[in-house]
């Protein structure tokens, strides 16, 4: 069987419970700007993971501007082919698993209306056994090839933290998860909630904390995560920038100028010893291609298919149409300090 079966079947309505303690907020067809105004209502399951700050790329400041509606931007291409393959996913897993699914949408908690998640499929026939045909539902994901590592002990941190939220949210028991990797490699497991009691609890305290404590009461987290992360989300609140701030007045901004000088010299110091070693690796290989030790490779002098070098200045002025058509501005800051702070302070 598959959810094609269920074809004809009509949608739930909002405010119905479709799960063991989930409410409908919106159905899975309802239009992207009021799943995005709905989403901001709560914390939703996608969200959890940078929360607990498992995911460097999404920062909980981040997080912080979705809710406050200051900063939705499209998460790009992984995102859209995760979109265009998930029914073919969830095909995949009904038909091996003999199992029927169903979308759903937007569900709320009962009691907890600021616990959110999106459920990618329901299950209404768990594949499990006979005894085990509790509610329960399907979390689909596409990952690139170079994620596969993550996946040879079961589901990494980040999804397992999203599915048990989802679990929290729905009151279930187990969820089944089903993977794509690189586009041909496909897994499937379960996540089961008596193995994950305790870290269950905390997931829902970080949760209602960071509601209450940055959400509610508009206070941004820490900029924790990576640094290139925090800025993009900043590039898009302040497009432009003017003027001055005195930072006497924030307490951390003395120790991040000192902690990022103190790195900054020393990844300077180590990009110049490893140019040095190189340059003796190379220097030590004379005409060969390949050095060995012991009889064995230890390391060679490869080729590379790097990129062609694009006149930008060139193209403008003999083919500006063609410049026009291909080149978009692709705006971005650095930090420049200043020059007293770039020695020992």
């Amino acid at each position: 069987m598959s959810e094609s079966v269920l074809a004809g079947a009509s949608a739930p309505a909002a405010g119905r419970r479709v799960t063991p303690t989930g409410r409908l907020i919106l159905p899975a067809d309802a239009d992207r700007e009021r799943w995005l105004t709905a989403r901001r209502s709560g914390i939703g399951s996608s969200d959890v993971p940078a929360i607990l700050g498992l995911v460097e790329q999404n920062p909980p400041l981040k997080v912080y501007y979705d809710k406050l509606g200051l900063d939705v931007d499209d998460a790009g291409e992984a995102a859209y082919w995760g979109t265009v393959n998930e029914e073919n996913v969830a095909r995949r897993w009904a038909m091996q698993n003999r199992s029927v699914i169903r979308r759903v949408g937007l569900v709320a908690h009962q009691d907890h209306p600021h616990w959110l998640t999106t459920l990618d499929r329901r299950v209404t026939e768990c594949p499990l056994d006979s005894d085990e045909q509790a509610p329960c539902a399907l979390e689909i994901k596409t990952r690139s090839a170079f994620k596969s590592a993550q996946w040879h002990a079961g589901a990494p941190d980040d999804v397992t933290a999203q599915v048990l939220w989802q679990i929290i949210v729905n009151g279930y028991e187990h969820m089944h998860y089903a993977v794509l990797i690189g586009g041909n490699d496909y897994h499937q497991g379960v996540v089961r909630a008596d193995q994950y009691r305790d870290v269950m609890v905390d997931i829902a305290v970080a949760v209602d904390r960071f509601w209450t404590e940055h959400v509610q009461a508009e206070v941004p987290p820490e900029p924790t995560g990576d640094g290139e992360a925090v800025a993009r989300v900043l590039r898009r609140l302040h497009p432009t920038r003017s003027g001055a701030v005195d930072v006497d007045m924030h307490p951390d901004a003395y120790d991040a100028l000192l902690d990022y000088t103190r790195h900054q010299r020393a990844e300077a110091a180590a990009k110049r010893e490893k140019n040095a070693a190189k340059a003796r690796l190379v220097a030590a290989l004379g005409a060969a291609q390949e050095a060995r030790l012991g009889g064995e490779r230890a390391y060679s002098l490869e080729p590379t298919n790097a990129a062609p070098r694009v006149d930008f200045e060139l193209m403008a002025e003999r083919f500006p149409d063609a410049y026009a058509a291909c080149v978009a501005p692709n705006p971005t800051e650095r930090l420049a300090i200043a020059a007293q702070y770039k020695g020992d302070i």
